[in-house]
């Protein structure tokens, strides 16, 4: 048999969806035996756990040579920033789990594991590029929250500190009590013991509840599910073979059409009407 029959045959398992669940199977168990050595657990049942882990890393071995293999080219392999991903889990899980200074390091990279069900399962893939793409715009709501807070905290030390100097001292622990109030972790608390001096210190912290929680949120909460339209254009796009540019021509060729469909029947309409 030639390469071209093995790499032909591997492919095939890697496009498997039986493998494909299998895979994301020991990647569960993988993550149920990381929670369940938490415990205090008999010398046996240890044991017995150490070697399933060898087990299991053997068998990530074996699946991401399977998948390298199954390129045509095996640099095409590492074009794909999750099989990066992976790739670095697997290296990673070869470090040895035994009694030496690096055993706890070794077990807490192992807990890594779990995120490789990330890119097995496409919706979740889809999430967590959203939220990454979604990272420098919500950078800019988080700058102007913090000029929002920087304002507030000032204000409130100015104002407050002589009345709870614990909570309004300086700039830095006014700012974690207007983070405690914007968490409304007893916020009202903080509200009626400044009441007490200032009966319209009111105004100060529901304004502030208003920038924080409603205006801020709702903004994140909009750039997050745009993002999420455009990584699931995106997915659909991959699934059709097309790019993106493609795709979203013909979603804008279909509307134009629906569009003037909807116009020759309104006119039809006017037209028998008349």
């Amino acid at each position: 048999m030639t390469w071209l029959d093995f790499q032909n045959r591997f492919q095939t398992i890697r496009d498997n969806k039986v493998f494909e669940l299998f895979v994301i199977s020991v990647i569960i168990f993988s993550s149920l035996m990381i929670g369940i050595r938490t415990y205090e657990l008999p010398g046996l049942a240890e044991t017995i756990l150490i070697s399933l882990d060898y087990a299991v890393t053997l068998f990530f071995v074996i699946e991401i040579v399977i998948r390298m293999a199954a390129e045509d080219r095996f640099r095409d392999f590492f074009k794909k920033g999750w099989n990066i991903f992976d790739f670095v889990i697997v290296v990673v899980s070869l470090i040895p789990l035994d009694d030496s200074e690096y055993a706890l390091v070794a077990r807490m990279l192992r807990l890594f594991r779990v995120m490789r069900l990330i890119s097995f399962i496409p919706e979740l893939r889809v999430l967590v590029s959203a939220l990454i793409t979604a990272m420098p715009r919500m950078g800019y709501v988080a700058l102007l929250m913090f000029i929002i807070f920087y304002i507030y905290a000032v204000i409130g030390n100015l104002l407050f500190s002589s009345i709870n100097p614990q909570l309004w001292g300086d700039l830095g622990i006014s700012l974690l009590t207007l983070f405690r109030v914007a968490t409304f972790e007893d916020w009202t608390d903080v509200m009626y013991e400044a009441m007490t001096v200032y009966g319209l210190s009111w105004i100060y912290f529901i304004s502030f509840i208003f920038f924080s929680a409603f205006v801020f949120l709702n903004m994140m909460i909009g750039i997050v599910v745009d993002v999420l339209d455009e990584e699931h254009k995106k997915m659909e796009a991959e699934k059709l073979g097309e790019s993106v540019e493609e795709h979203q021509l013909f979603e804008n060729r279909i509307e134009n059409e629906v569009a003037e469909l909807h116009r020759k029947l309104d006119l039809l309409l006017s037209q028998k009407q008349g």
